[in-house]
């Protein structure tokens, strides 16, 4: 049974990008970042996923120091962790953001079964009228909604 518990969500990648495919990917930390994790002291806003030596690094992505750790225990909030996938899925991503415009951004990090996983997706961006287009989508579904449950 999976128990899942929700970290952190990156709601800017959902209004700056539009999210082509997604991925599961576990991440190496040290012993005082997953206490930090577990406490929910994360911030995926300024993320991003950068490819070095064939491997993929989770970049910008804030852990708070954890505050009963000592001082030589203590790392900086904003280290690149290794994430860990197979080697075809990086392969997939790679390929991926070789295509003009494509890039992989942090959606989510969330404990499954007491690990920390991060949901990372290939991305394009959004121009600014994709971006007025999504939220004048978005206001009509719910008008039509609001008006729906109206009539009944």
């Amino acid at each position: 049974m999976d128990d899942i518990k929700i970290i952190a969500t990156n709601r800017k990648a959902y209004h700056d990008y539009f999210i082509e495919e997604q991925h599961e990917a576990g991440i190496a930390l040290t012993g005082t970042e997953i206490k930090s994790v577990r406490a929910g002291q994360v911030s995926l806003r300024e993320g991003y996923v950068m490819a070095r030596d064939g491997e993929l690094w989770l970049m910008g992505v804030h852990i708070a120091p954890y505050e009963q750790a000592s001082a030589r225990q203590a790392v900086d909030p904003v280290r690149p962790r290794k994430l860990l996938l197979h080697r075809r899925e990086i392969n997939k991503l790679l390929g991926g953001v070789q295509e003009k415009g494509y890039t992989i951004v942090p959606l989510r990090m969330y404990l499954r079964n007491r690990r920390a996983k991060v949901e990372i997706a290939l991305v394009k961006g959004k121009k600014q009228y994709d971006k007025r287009a999504t939220i004048a989508k978005r206001d009509a579904e719910r008008r039509i909604e609001r008006e729906s449950k109206e009539d009944r």
